[in-house]
């Protein structure tokens, strides 16, 4: 967990010197929601209440408080020419100042989110794989990656990684809702496990690497091998084909794209059946 070690490594730097800054409330049009956070040090700062002038003027006061020995204010702030913003919005800030037990309420919190996030099963820790783990470390997934390949796991580290001699078989135990991306070696490999993934449907997201032809081909032996399977639920390019540059990086920052669209999609679609139910 990169936010854990990052954040252990702010608060430590501080030495029990900082204030948190965290949104009351909003209004019109902001940066950033109710659950954006900010801790101010005398010479760091960790995690962001959406950039700009706003945020410069909240470190300030943050640091005026540690210099005078503050430990609470709340600031009305409207985001508009006067300060150089335009958004037309307002924000409600409270800043305090955080001890030994706050701050590891702080942690704990962000462990939790991290616990929530929804794991993205990578097969293959090829080039595309490996940079796609990357690619996703700074978002709201957790990636885990998988190869029958040791030497290709050892490529890469920071990450959850899985040696397996049958990947297709980590997909049972995969929770409901998790993204699949397929993108091994091996094509009969790719095949069987997006094959088990797509059989399953249970998965917001299955993609797999590949061409306008081996998607063709991977139809027909779907339709042999797992009848019932919902071929259309597959993504095949991964990444989408407007963007033709095939370099591992690239495809990676667009199969990350892919998966935060289709989860929002998802996500919104569940708000709207909720939605309808309480309607009844």
């Amino acid at each position: 967990m990169k936010a854990i070690s990052d954040w252990q490594q702010f608060w430590a730097q501080a030495k029990g010197e900082a204030i948190l800054v965290e949104i009351l409330a909003i209004k019109g049009s902001t940066p950033r929601d109710l659950d954006a956070k900010m801790v101010v040090s005398a010479s760091d700062v960790f995690g962001t209440i959406g950039g700009g002038q706003a945020e410069y003027m909240m470190m300030d006061e943050a640091r005026k408080m540690l210099r005078h020995g503050q430990t609470h204010r709340e600031i009305d702030l409207p985001l508009g020419p006067q300060i150089g913003q335009c958004c037309g919005g307002h924000f409600t800030f409270s800043l305090r100042r955080l001890d030994a037990y706050a701050a590891q309420i702080f942690e704990q919190n962000l462990r939790d989110e991290a616990e929530a996030f929804t794991p993205i099963y990578i097969f293959g820790a090829g080039h595309v794989g490996r940079a796609l783990t990357q690619a996703l470390k700074p978002l709201p997934f957790k990636p885990i990656l998988i190869d029958q390949r040791a030497e290709e796991l050892a490529k890469i580290d920071g990450i959850e990684k899985r040696l397996s001699p049958l990947p297709e078989a980590e997909l049972r135990a995969a929770p409901e809702g998790a993204g699949v991306v397929v993108l091994t070696h091996d094509h009969a490999l790719d095949f069987i496990i997006t094959g088990e993934a797509l059989a399953m449907n249970r998965f917001f997201y299955v993609g797999m690497i590949g061409s306008k032809s081996k998607r063709n081909t991977f139809r027909s032996w779907l339709a042999d091998a797992y009848p019932k399977a919902p071929f259309d639920q597959l993504v095949l390019p991964i990444g989408g084909a407007k963007v033709k540059d095939k370099r591992p990086e690239v495809i990676a920052a667009l199969v990350a794209a892919e998966l935060i669209e289709q989860q929002a999609a998802q996500a919104q679609t569940a708000e709207v059946k909720l939605g309808g139910e309480y309607a009844r």
